[in-house]
């Protein structure tokens, strides 16, 4: 019974894309990647911002 329970939350993690595998431990990778993408929108929008602030002056 408890087995089948497990089995069913695993089932249930995996179709909501929230699995993570007990034996690897969490990594802070993933905010690590949010924080480099931010920069990198950060960046591009500063540099249309420079791009049309030339283009109008």
């Amino acid at each position: 019974m408890v087995a089948d329970m497990n089995r069913l939350e695993q089932a249930a993690r995996v179709s909501m894309g929230e699995f993570q595998d007990p034996e690897l431990p969490a990594s802070p990778a993933p905010r690590t990647s949010h924080l480099a993408l931010r920069l990198a929108a950060f960046a591009l929008i500063a540099a249309v911002l420079l791009v049309a602030a030339f283009q109008l002056f």
